[in-house]
C-alpha cells in the first residue's frame, strides 16, 4: 500500500510485475470497449448503432494513441490529431482543466470531414492531467448547403457545414447550454445530433470514471507505465518487422470519377520508400486539388495511411502510437490529399480519403510480398469505392424524416494468396463492420426494398477471386417521394484492383428507374440487380449525380464494387470455377472468359479437354499470338507470388523466366498489350482518360498484372528493390 492507501502494483527491479502488466493491459482496452457501448446504447442514429461508424480511444496527455477500438479505424487516427490542435490552441492558455471536454469537426484541425465530430475530454487524477478520452461519430446532419452535410456543389469549406474549430463544449463538468442550442439550431436533424452528443459524453465520462478506479487501485505511476511501455513494444515490434522486409521502393495509384461539378478525373500516387526499420509515405505527383468536395487535409490523409498500415503491417502488433513512430509522411500542400484553405472537403471520406487507403493497401501488399514470413498479409483492394445515399423528406405521418444508409458497406473484399476475398465483406476501414437489416431501415422511415442481394460477376477473377458484391433497389413507401442524394466514385474507375495478375473486382452502379407502377407490379418486376440493369428505361446516374427526387413508383438501385483477384485466374482451379459458378457468383460466360473454364450444355462439372484448350487459346492471345515457350504453373497453391526474388538478385517468373534485375521495372521484360474493360470483367467500365493494360510471362504467358492507367500514362514501377 502507498502513503495515501492505494494498492501499489508490485515491481520486480524498478518493473511492473508481468501479471499487473496485463491486467493493466487489458483493462485500458476494456475500458475503450466500455466506451463504444455506452456510445451504441445512448446514440439512437442508425450510422452508430447499424453502421457502427464512429470510434474510440484513450490517449496520453500529449495525444499519443493509447488504445483505439475496432470500429472505423480513419477516426482514431484522426483524434489523436484532434487533440493535439486542442493542447496547440488552449494550452497555452492554461485553459484545459479537469472536468471539460472540447468538440472539434473543422477537416483543417483534425476531423476527415465535418460530419466526423469528435468530443475528447481531459483526464485528470489529483489534480494532473494525466491522458485524454475521445469519442468520434459521423453525424447524419450538420448543417450546410443540403441535408447530410455532403455539399457536392461547394467550391470552399465554409460553404459546406458548420465548422466547429475546437471549443469548450462542457467546461469545468457544466455543459454550456448557449453553445449547446447554438449547434442545435445548425442542424436538420437536432434529436439525433444531441443524441449522438450525449452518447460521446457519456462514453468519455465512462473512460474518465474508469481511469479513475486505476489510478486509485494501482497508482497513477504505474498506469502511466504500462501505457508507456505498450506505446514503446509495439514500435519495437514494428521496427523489428520493417527490419524483415528487403529495402526498396513500392508503388500504387489510384482514380477518382467526377469531382461534384464535372467529371474530371484525379489520381492519387504513392511511393513507398522502405529503408532499414522506417518507412517513408510519398505522395508527390498526385493531382491538385480539386474545386469541388473530393479533397482531404492532412488528418484525413494520415488516418487513411494508417488505415492501410495496421492490418498489412501490424495484424498481430497491438494498435498504438508506437506502430506509427517509424512512418514518416511527405505530402505536397495543395494536392488532393493534402488541401489547402479554403478548399472544400465534405465528400474526403468517401473520396479522396478512400483513394489514398487503396494506393497503401496496393503499395503495402507489394512490399509485405517481398518478405517470406508476410506473403499472407498481401491482399488485393477490398471494395475500392464508397456510394452515399441520403433520404430526407417526410415520414408517414407528415413528420420530418431523414437518413443515410450504408448498405453500401457490403462490396466485395480483396483475395490474398491462400483465401478468396470474402462475399459482402464490409469496408477495409472497419474491423467490425456491419449494416442495417433491411427490416430495420424499413421500419425506420417510409421506405421499402425490392430486394437486396449479391450481385454475379462482381468479384475480381483471380487463382484466388475477390469478394462478390451486392446490390439493392427501393422505393418511397406511403408517401409521395422522398428527396435523395447519391454520392461516390468507383462508377467509371475500377478502384479494387487486384494483385499479381488478380483482375479488379467490377465497378459501382447509380441506377434510377422512373415509374408510375403500382408496388406490387414493381415487386414482381424488379427482383435482382439484372433484372433493373436490362429494364431500357434504367437511367445511369453516375458517379456523383448529387441530389434528385425519388417519386412515388420511382425505384433508385445501386450496385458497389467487387474485391480484386489474387493470381492469374487460369490458375484456378475447374472444380471451384465450377463451384462459383452453381453457387450464382460467377456465370458461365464469365467462366469461359475469365477463368478459361468450359461447360458442356447442361452440365454442372467442367469439360477438361475444352477447358484446356480454351486456357491455352487464351495464353496465345496474351502472347500475341505466339505459343508459350514455357509450362504455367497450374492451380498454384505454393505461398509465393508468381513474380519471385531470385538468388540472382532478377525478378522471376514462377516458371523460370528472367524478368531483369530487381532494381529495374519488371514490365519492361513482360509481354504487355492494352485491353478492353469486359476483359476484366462485364461490370468493369472505365472513364474516357482510362485504359487497361496487361502484363504476362513472355515464356510461359502467365498473367502478372492488371492496371488501369490514364491513356498518357507509362505503366507504373510497381517495385524496385535496392541491390
Amino acid at each position: 500500500m502507498t502513503a495515501n492507501g492505494t494498492a501499489s502494483a508490485p515491481r520486480q527491479n524498478g518493473a511492473i510485475d508481468p501479471i499487473s502488466f496485463e491486467v493493466i493491459r487489458h483493462k485500458l482496452q476494456a475500458i475503450t470497449e466500455e466506451q463504444a457501448i455506452t456510445l451504441k446504447r445512448v446514440s439512437g442514429s442508425p450510422v452508430v448503432t447499424e453502421a457502427t461508424d464512429f470510434n474510440n480511444g484513450l490517449y496520453l496527455a500529449d495525444g499519443s494513441i493509447v488504445t483505439m477500438g475496432p470500429q472505423v479505424i480513419f477516426h482514431t487516427g484522426t483524434m489523436s490529431t484532434v487533440i493535439r490542435n486542442i493542447i496547440k490552441d488552449f494550452g497555452p492558455r492554461d485553459d484545459i482543466h479537469e472536468g471539460d471536454m472540447f468538440i472539434l469537426n473543422d477537416p483543417y484541425r483534425g476531423a476527415i470531414h465535418q460530419p466526423d465530430v469528435s468530443i475528447v475530454a481531459p483526464v485528470f487524477h489529483e489534480g494532473r492531467h494525466i491522458a485524454w478520452a475521445g469519442s468520434c461519430a459521423h453525424q447524419l446532419d450538420v448543417g450546410g448547403m443540403g441535408f447530410g452535410s455532403w455539399a457536392y456543389a461547394a467550391t470552399d469549406v465554409q460553404q459546406e457545414a458548420m465548422l466547429l474549430t475546437g471549443v469548450k463544449l462542457i467546461d469545468g463538468g457544466r455543459l454550456r447550454e448557449d453553445l449547446w442550442q447554438m449547434i442545435m439550431s445548425m442542424t436538420r436533424l437536432p434529436n439525433y445530433l444531441g443524441l449522438d452528443f450525449k452518447g460521446m459524453i457519456a462514453a468519455n465520462n465512462v473512460a474518465i470514471q474508469r481511469l479513475s478506479e486505476l489510478f486509485q487501485r494501482y497508482g497513477t505511476e504505474t498506469v502511466e507505465g504500462v501505457m508507456a511501455a505498450e506505446i514503446d513494444a509495439s514500435e519495437r515490434r514494428m521496427r523489428e518487422r520493417l527490419r524483415a522486409i528487403p529495402d526498396g521502393v513500392f508503388r500504387a495509384r489510384d482514380y477518382i470519377d467526377h469531382d461534384g461539378h464535372a467529371n474530371r478525373l484525379y489520381e492519387i500516387c504513392l511511393a513507398i520508400h522502405k529503408t532499414g526499420e522506417e518507412i517513408v509515405f510519398d505522395l508527390e505527383g498526385s493531382s491538385l486539388q480539386a474545386p469541388g468536395f473530393i479533397n482531404c487535409t492532412w488528418s484525413g490523409m494520415k488516418g487513411a495511411l494508417f488505415t492501410g498500415l495496421l492490418p498489412i503491417l501490424a495484424p498481430d502488433i497491438r494498435w498504438n502510437e508506437g506502430v506509427l513512430r517509424p512512418v514518416t509522411i511527405k505530402a505536397p500542400e495543395g494536392t488532393l490529399c493534402n488541401a489547402k484553405w479554403p478548399a472544400p472537403v465534405s465528400g474526403a471520406t468517401v473520396c479522396a480519403v478512400w483513394i489514398v487507403m487503396n494506393v497503401a493497401v496496393a503499395a503495402l501488399s507489394r512490399m509485405v510480398s517481398c518478405a517470406p514470413a508476410m506473403i499472407r498479409e498481401a491482399q488485393a483492394v477490398t471494395k475500392g469505392q464508397m456510394s452515399v445515399l441520403t433520404l430526407a423528406g417526410k415520414n408517414r405521418d407528415g413528420e420530418s424524416y431523414g437518413t443515410l444508409l450504408l448498405d453500401s458497406m457490403a462490396g466485395g473484399g480483396g483475395a490474398s494468396i491462400d483465401q478468396d476475398g470474402l462475399d459482402g465483406s464490409g469496408d477495409y476501414d472497419v474491423p467490425r463492420p456491419a449494416i442495417a437489416n433491411v427490416e430495420a431501415n424499413e421500419a425506420a422511415g417510409p421506405i421499402l426494398y425490392l430486394f437486396r442481394s449479391f450481385v454475379p460477376d462482381t468479384a475480381g477473377p483471380g487463382r484466388k477471386r475477390g469478394g462478390a458484391a451486392t446490390g439493392l433497389a427501393l422505393l418511397p413507401y406511403d408517401v409521395e417521394g422522398l428527396n435523395a442524394m447519391v454520392i461516390g466514385h468507383g462508377v467509371e474507375v475500377p478502384n479494387s484492383v487486384g494483385l499479381y495478375g488478380g483482375m479488379p473486382g467490377a465497378c459501382a452502379y447509380h441506377l434510377m428507374r422512373p415509374s408510375d407502377a403500382k408496388v406490387g407490379e414493381l415487386v414482381a418486376r424488379y427482383h435482382d440487380a439484372q433484372s433493373i440493369m436490362d429494364d431500357k428505361q434504367c437511367r445511369d446516374l453516375g458517379a456523383k449525380p448529387g441530389g434528385f427526387k425519388v417519386g412515388r413508383g420511382d425505384v433508385f438501385a445501386y450496385t458497389f464494387q467487387g474485391g480484386g483477384g489474387y493470381g492469374d485466374p487460369l490458375q484456378r482451379d475447374p472444380a471451384l470455377v465450377a463451384r462459383d459458378v452453381d453457387d450464382g457468383y460467377v456465370s458461365r460466360r464469365s467462366a469461359a472468359k475469365h477463368y478459361g473454364v468450359v461447360f458442356a450444355d447442361g452440365s454442372t462439372s467442367p469439360d477438361v479437354a475444352a477447358t484446356e484448350a480454351r486456357r491455352l487459346a487464351i495464353r496465345r492471345e496474351r502472347l500475341g499470338g505466339r505459343a508459350p515457350s514455357a509450362v504455367a504453373p497450374q492451380h498454384n497453391e505454393a505461398l509465393a507470388p508468381d513474380i519471385r526474388i531470385g538468388g540472382d538478385g532478377h525478378f522471376h517468373c514462377a516458371c523460370g523466366s528472367d524478368l531483369g534485375p530487381v532494381d529495374r521495372n519488371w514490365k519492361d521484360r513482360s509481354a504487355a498489350r492494352d485491353i478492353a474493360p469486359e476483359a476484366c470483367g462485364s461490370h468493369v467500365h472505365l472513364h474516357d482518360e482510362l485504359s487497361l493494360k496487361e502484363f504476362s510471362c513472355p515464356d510461359c504467358a502467365t498473367l502478372l498484372e492488371v492496371e488501369v492507367l490514364r491513356k498518357d500514362e507509362a505503366p507504373l514501377w510497381t517495385m524496385a528493390l535496392s541491390r
